[in-house]
């Protein structure tokens, strides 16, 4: 599907700046606090330092924002989409093993996204104790708590109609940041020299700089939303983002520059020294007259920019979903954009982790001490895949100098960001390691899985053709369904599940008009959504193929009654029409799904799996089975569904639990060990 937001309009930029920017737009009121903290005496904040800083800030978004994703990144588009796993989409084919970086680079998303909404809304709602109104910071851990809660409850209710207002209010925030931050340069116009990298180089190495290279530590917080823009391409065209990013690169710019001008000149004054730890240099260098109004909107902002993460975990998980690599949660879509989607089982994890981690920092100063460290490693991540996908299309005389680029210079934000593990990091990649072991169990306890499935699971659909045949036309057997729908994956040969066949013909052989075996195909292709049908030389028997993007959603009931109609419109399958019915000319019957449900209990029995495959299959069937049922996940809710449980390996025999037959020296009485029926074993059993 050809993606139409690549047209540059103006209301597709003012769009594009509402919805992408919430992040790294709202960076200024926290990256030159926390530069303030990394040097822990105000005597230490000479202009040198503060010059130096903002040229780090300004050159780290120059490189990592704007080189790497505005410029390189968004060439790698998946028919348009974005992100990390759709670049993972375009480049699996080339390596097996670049499953890793993706996995490890979408948990440390999420996990770092955590902290993004906490970090945002209380540094906005800190403003309130510069205001003299009484306020302290449990109050205003209350009141961020508030607005957090309220952000994630109206998530169900879909956000269409206020994102029409998001784009304004974030070009308000962007005029506003811009405007401020000129009236402070005014002040110390020197501090223009920033916009020089030698600036950087010296600060970063200049012994007056206490923090050493972990001053990177902070200053990479200025980027952090740098990833959303890549990942939100799909959203709004990466046109209309290359249009924007200049008037938001300028206006954060201009308000760093204001933002260390008015330290540089209050940096001595009685005030700044005394209340040093608890000043924040955005709400500082405000006019009191525009406080109020700095406060308001810079809330706004905050609230917009938690929207942004949050309906972005949601399309991250459901891409997630589509490419295997998490479990089944069930997506609803509360508006009529296909984009918007809302999964109840992220938001209110989120919500839980997010408000959990307002109260257990307590400060937006204690978060920030914590904050960027797993999205280094996300950075890291995407560069690894962006360099096979260079590989692949420009050759390694191309991708090598670039990866190492952008490699090396993350290497080194990652090693200055380490320190806040000991500050708070380490809850983020507790939360990362936790997301990353469940992606890690779901994919490759599926590979385990795969891997057992021996060829005495599977049999030829086409060698039971007469038999289903003969079922189909069985009057004394009551009619099961008209339609009889297995969901289950059909491989090449017409191989199928063993227990599907056991299903239709052993112990209540279901009789139906039409047999439907129906297999989902996740594609590469975001919203693809065609189907392939094969009769097996038959008109009861139907392999339906479906293809449906990893970001389309499924409903396959729907999908299969536009088959049925076309089918019988064809003349490939037989008039269905009921005796009965309370609809005017209706041409198909009814349907019955089946879905067998396999549980993990013989895998105690099974010798020949691996102790570390039994624990990974063991616990993906128990994520399957504690997320989405496949009667949610296949949009079945409304249909007449069976559900029938099954071994996982019915027919896998093990030497070690053979027993055979024992004659004792009783005439009167035989003692026998049961040796289970093998179907191929002709042999009676040995006395």
């Amino acid at each position: 599907m050809k993606n139409n937001t690549n047209k540059i309009t103006l209301a597709g930029m003012i769009i594009a700046i509402g919805i992408v920017y919430g992040d790294i737009g709202t960076s200024a009121l926290y990256v030159m606090n926390a530069l303030l903290n990394d040097d822990k005496s105000p005597v230490n904040i000479n202009p040198a330092y503060i010059t130096g800083s903002i040229s780090l800030i300004f050159w780290t978004l120059m490189i990592i924002t704007t080189f790497k994703y505005v410029i390189l990144a968004m060439n790698a588009g998946n028919h348009g989409e974005g992100g990390i796993f759709s670049l993972y989409a375009l480049v699996k084919k080339n390596a097996k093993w670049l499953i890793i970086p993706a996995l490890i680079g979408g948990a440390s998303i999420l996990a770092d996204g955590t902290l993004t909404p906490a970090v945002t809304v209380s540094s906005a709602v800190e403003g309130l104790k510069t205001q003299h109104l009484g306020i302290d910071q449990h109050e205003v851990l209350i009141i961020t708590t508030i607005i957090l809660l309220v952000i994630f409850f109206v998530q169900r209710f879909g956000t269409a109609a206020i994102g029409k207002l998001l784009g304004p209010i974030m070009v308000i925030w962007f005029l506003f940041l811009g405007v401020t931050g000129v009236m402070n340069i005014m002040s110390y116009p020197q501090i223009i020299a920033a916009l020089s990298p030698v600036k950087a180089i010296e600060t970063l190495f200049s012994p007056s700089n206490k923090a050493g290279i972990f001053i990177l530590g902070s200053v990479f917080l200025a980027t952090t939303g740098a990833e959303a823009l890549y990942s939100d391409m799909g959203h709004v065209g990466k046109a209309n983002i290359r249009m924007t990013w200049p008037f938001v690169y300028l206006a954060l710019t201009l308000n760093y520059l204001g933002q260390g001008a008015w330290i540089v000149n209050n940096a001595h004054s009685s005030n700044f020294v005394s209340h040093f730890k608890n000043i924040n240099p955005f709400y500082g260098m405000l006019p009191s007259t525009w406080m109020i109004f700095g406060m308001v909107i810079a809330t706004l902002a905050a609230i917009i920019a938690s929207q942004a993460l949050i309906t972005g975990s949601y399309t991250l998980v459901s891409e997630a979903m589509g490419l295997k690599l998490l479990p089944r949660m069930v997506i609803k879509h509360p508006g009529n954009t296909r984009s918007q989607i809302y999964i109840a089982t992220v938001n209110w994890i989120l919500c839980a982790i997010t408000i959990s981690v307002v109260w257990y920092f307590g400060s937006s100063e204690k978060m920030e001490a914590a904050y960027g460290l797993a999205i280094t490693i996300t950075m890291l991540m995407t560069t690894v895949l962006l360099f096979s996908y260079l590989q692949k299309k420009f050759g390694l005389k191309w991708a090598l100098p670039i990866g190492l680029f952008f490699g090396l210079i993350e290497m080194v934000f990652f090693v200055a960001s380490c320190v806040k593990f000991v500050h708070g990091g380490y809850i983020t990649l507790i939360i990362m390691l936790a997301i990353l072991y469940v992606m890690w169990i779901w994919y490759f306890g599926n590979k385990a899985r795969e891997r057992y499935d021996q060829e005495s699971e599977f049999v030829d659909v086409t060698e039971y053709r007469n038999q289903l045949k003969d079922l189909s036309n069985d009057v004394s057997i009551p009619m099961y369904a008209t339609n009889l729908v297995y969901m289950t994956k059909m491989h090449d040969g017409y191989k199928i599940k063993r227990n599907v066949m056991y299903s239709i013909l052993d112990e209540d052989p279901k009789r139906a008009q039409v047999y439907w075996f129906v297999s989902v195909n996740e594609t590469d292709v975001p919203y693809e959504s065609n189907y392939t049908i094969d009769m097996m030389g038959t008109d009861n028997m139907v392999n339906v193929q479906l293809y449906l993007g990893f970001k389309k959603n499924q409903n396959i009931s729907s999908y299969l009654h536009q088959i049925v109609d076309n089918l019988v419109s064809q003349g490939l399958i037989q008039n269905q029409v009921p005796k009965f019915t309370t609809e005017k000319n209706r041409k198909i019957g009814n349907f019955k799904f089946v879905i067998i449900k396999e549980m993990p209990n013989d895998l105690v029995y099974n010798d020949e799996i691996k102790p570390i495959d039994r624990h990974m299959i063991r616990e993906r069937i128990f994520l399957q089975n504690i997320t989405a049922s496949p009667i949610k996940w296949f949009g079945l809710e409304f249909s007449d569904v069976v559900q029938e449980i099954s071994p996982l390996f019915i027919y896998k025999q093990i030497d070690n639990y053979l027993v055979q037959r024992k004659i004792v020296n009783r005439p009167s009485q035989d003692v026998y060990k049961i040796k289970p029926l093998n179907p191929d074993d002709k042999d009676s059993p040995e006395d």
